[in-house]
């Protein structure tokens, strides 16, 4: 009995550690991921694999040279990469290493949510038109690849920017997904309602269109009038205010961002990325 109880602790024992080990990895690669660092790991598998193939051909010359690597990488790592090593140290420092940066998703909200309510406010105030969908569970795909892509970080004065009238993206939708900029001059399909008022353009019906289809969030500013419009489900919700879209938006995605943000590759016209 004792003997099973040794065993049963070196088992759990041997759990924990190999846990720990993966999760401080995973850890490192998202700290890394999207820095110049990414690309020293890439280069240390790289000179590894050499190192063991010179060992099994018993390629000397080759041998020495990556020993030589092996021995004076730490120093080189350490003096191009400080930038990188001290955020480490200093997210380790406050806490945030081991932890999910549950605010860092609120801020991201948070400023999505100002860049398109200060971009709806700033187009509607000067009468230009914008279509704006927000992706969340269901896949936009089929549409996006009917744009132009952008992929490219969501700030007020892009989106701006590819509504202004007579340049090339301004026709068509904006889509977005999380907190980029996914395509331009997207097609969405038109809602057939015979409920829909007569005095509503295509845009309108093109986000009613969508909602129909689809749980993505619409938001249509009238060329016309300068009013805001919005719309999910199925409802459309015409000329709010500024107050009122911040809180719609906020209600509809608090969820989505709750989640970690769905790393997707659209296939553009056919042609993977």
């Amino acid at each position: 009995m004792l003997g099973e109880g040794l065993n049963l602790f070196n088992i759990l024992r041997i759990i924990v550690d190999i846990t720990l080990v993966w999760y401080v990895f995973y850890k490192l690669i998202m700290l890394l991921r999207g820095t110049k660092a990414i690309q020293l790991l890439k280069g240390i598998f790289v000179v590894i694999f050499i190192y063991l193939v010179s060992y099994l051909l018993n390629l000397q010359t080759v041998q020495v040279m990556i020993e030589q690597i092996i021995v004076w990488g730490p120093v080189a790592v350490i003096i191009l990469f400080q930038p990188e090593l001290r955020r480490a140290l200093e997210q380790i420092g406050r806490g945030s290493f081991f932890s999910r940066n549950r605010q860092s998703e609120e801020d991201i909200l948070n400023q999505v949510i100002e860049a398109l309510v200060t971009s709806c406010t700033y187009m509607g105030k000067r009468r230009i038109g914008a279509l704006i969908t927000i992706e969340r569970d269901t896949n936009m795909g089929d549409y996006i690849q009917t744009g132009i892509p952008i992929e490219g970080q969501l700030s007020h004065q892009l989106l701006t920017n590819i509504f202004v009238p007579n340049t090339p993206l301004h026709d068509g939708a904006v889509i977005i997904h999380h907190n980029r900029i996914i395509a331009a001059a997207c097609y969405l399909p038109l809602s057939e309602s015979p409920f829909i008022s007569k005095e509503l353009g295509t845009r309108h019906r093109a986000a009613m269109g969508i909602s129909e289809v689809s749980d993505a969030l619409t938001i249509v500013v009238s060329e016309e009038t300068g009013h805001i419009s919005y719309t999910r489900n199925g409802e459309l919700h015409r000329d709010i205010s500024q107050d009122e879209l911040s809180t719609m938006l906020r209600n509809d995605l608090n969820q989505s961002f709750s989640k970690p943000p769905t790393l997707k590759n659209w296939n553009w016209r056919g042609m993977k990325k």
